[in-house]
């Protein structure tokens, strides 16, 4: 790697530096966003009035099968057990329970919320309050834990290991099947956890003891889920290998305009690493993000973390930020930094164009740099027309306003198109985030009475489902890995670097430019 250049681990976060600009700009005028959708319109009814979770293609939300099978308005699970289920007006000091308001689950003891999701014989939990519940129980109960006390709730009330009734089992085996499909389609990741895949073992085992018909459905289950942890582990590989592959270091010369001369072709190839990055994240992702920010939370993360997808998406905004200033910065003469500012803002409109918004908003913080900012004489000669309205695009001002109203526009372009190439929807990952980071600490997890507040995890499933329709779209685009190579391994500048190079190209016009500048070479005369 050249003198000045920075791998992906040590760049500057341009992330980092947004989420406070975030913060300070968006602050808690977020609440009428987060709050404004009631949770009614994820959290499911009782009895036929339920809802599920949108369809998604295959490993989404959805999975096989549909919500609730035959249950009863007044029990928890239909599975007759102790658990009262209180519902309007009642009190709600009893400390196993489910409490629902207008028909909606609002809060619950965590015992009564996992016996929620175990099926029976009559009975199969919500998609909705499924996916709703595995996404924030881990806040609680380690995904190992709450496997085990689901299996052996399992074998407790239908007896696996005795007389069942060979009848009522080979009703029961295939909703319990189906819960553990759901599972490792929605959350794989948990399952890389040998804990975990212990408990999966000993049920599926006893499950194709009772009911030989359901070995072939277990097996494809297990095959499904080896198919994708192969995948992750092979992308994390990918990942490990980029910034030392021998073909990128012969490019690391090569201007990104004369490798890719079209902006259109840039920005599909773009949205590849888009998509690709973003299809790896797990939705558990986020949640554990934030517990492991959370040390007073009931529940130890330090060894559930197996994955590191949402923390790679955010290393490459950051890259993509110094990829830009970097291609401006290197270049000596005026005309040729214009060419290549003018270059971006066209890659810029096209990933607009797309519907890719956070390579969108990456390129826009690249060229707002202040290396890159303060070229004035550079900037005098660009045409800004074109930067001024995507800049206006992803203003901050008024929480984002017309950022979201264009996100609203695309997902429901999305969700109405035939055409692979209307279906792309690549948020501004940092908005996202923070959306998520201010719903989790604006509501306590837990009420008074130590109910687990599922008001909460109503709205944070409701924003993750977004997110995982999103990720789950396939690039049309034609791939050109010589391209998509460069953009995520060609080293790039350090902020040191760039504020060298950037003086370099126009002189220090002020005393504190001038000092910065002088200081900058007396460190690189004493390396």
């Amino acid at each position: 790697m050249e003198k000045g250049e920075s791998s992906e681990e040590t760049l500057p976060t341009v992330y980092g530096i947004m989420i406070a600009f975030l913060t300070c700009v968006v602050g808690y005028v977020l609440w009428p966003t987060i709050f404004g959708t009631v949770a009614s319109d994820l959290n499911p009814k009782d009895g036929n009035s339920r809802r599920s979770l949108p369809q998604t293609p295959a490993g989404g939300v959805g999975g096989k099968g549909s919500g609730s099978a035959g249950t009863g308005s007044g029990m928890v699970n239909g599975s007759g057990t102790d658990h009262q289920d209180i519902r309007d007006g009642a009190a709600i000091n009893t400390e196993h329970a489910l409490v629902y308001r207008d028909g909606n689950l609002v809060s619950g003891s965590l015992e009564a919320l996992v016996q929620h999701m175990v099926p029976t014989e009559e009975y199969y939990p919500d998609r909705a309050y499924l996916f709703a519940f595995l996404l924030s129980a881990r806040l609680f109960i380690k995904p190992h834990e709450l496997l085990g006390e689901v299996c052996a709730l399992c074998e407790h009330q239908q007896n696996l290991n005795g007389e069942g009734g060979k009848e009522r089992l080979q009703r029961f085996v295939p909703r319990l099947v189906q819960l553990l499909a759901e599972w490792t389609e929605t959350f794989p990741y948990d399952f890389r956890d040998e804990r975990v895949m212990s408990h999966v073992r000993s049920i599926t085992q006893k499950v194709a003891a009772v009911d030989a018909a359901a070995r072939q459905e277990v097996s494809a289950l297990l095959q499904n889920l080896l198919l994708r942890l192969t995948a992750l582990e092979r992308y994390e590989e990918g990942l490990a290998r980029l910034a030392t592959e021998a073909t990128t270091e012969q490019l690391a010369q090569v201007d990104i305009t004369e490798l890719c001369p079209s902006a259109t072709v840039l920005a599909q190839q773009l949205t590849h690493v888009e998509l690709e990055r973003l299809s790896y994240i797990g939705p558990e992702e986020f949640v554990q993000a934030f517990a492991k920010e959370s040390p007073h939370l009931e529940t130890s993360f330090k060894d559930m973390k197996k994955t590191r997808n949402l923390e790679s998406y955010i290393q490459w905004f950051n890259r993509l930020s110094y990829f830009v200033a970097t291609e401006v910065c290197k270049h000596p003469k005026k005309k040729q930094r214009v060419r290549v500012i003018e270059y971006w803002i066209e890659t810029a409109r096209e990933c607009f164009n797309i519907g890719n918004f956070n390579s969108l908003m990456a390129i826009i913080a690249g060229l707002n740099i202040s290396p890159i900012s303060r070229l004035k004489k550079t900037w005098s000669k660009v045409q800004l027309a074109k930067f001024s309205i995507l800049e206006h695009q992803m203003d901050p001002s008024s929480n984002f306003s017309s950022y979201r109203s264009t996100l609203k526009a695309a997902m429901w372009r999305s969700a109405g198109a035939t055409d692979e190439r209307q279906r792309i929807v690549v948020p501004f990952f940092s908005l996202l985030v923070k959306d998520l980071y201010f719903l989790n600490e604006g509501c306590s997890n837990k009420l008074p009475n130590g109910h687990i507040n599922f008001e909460k995890f109503w709205q944070l499933a409701k924003q993750v489902t977004e997110f995982i329709a999103w990720k789950q779209v396939a690039c049309p685009f034609e791939k050109n890995p010589r391209v998509i190579a460069f953009l995520q391994a060609r080293p790039v500048w350090t902020e040191n670097a760039l504020a060298l190079a950037s003086f370099e190209c126009e002189p220090p016009d002020n005393n504190p430019e001038k000092e910065r500048y002088k200081a900058l070479k007396s460190e690189l005369n004493a390396q």
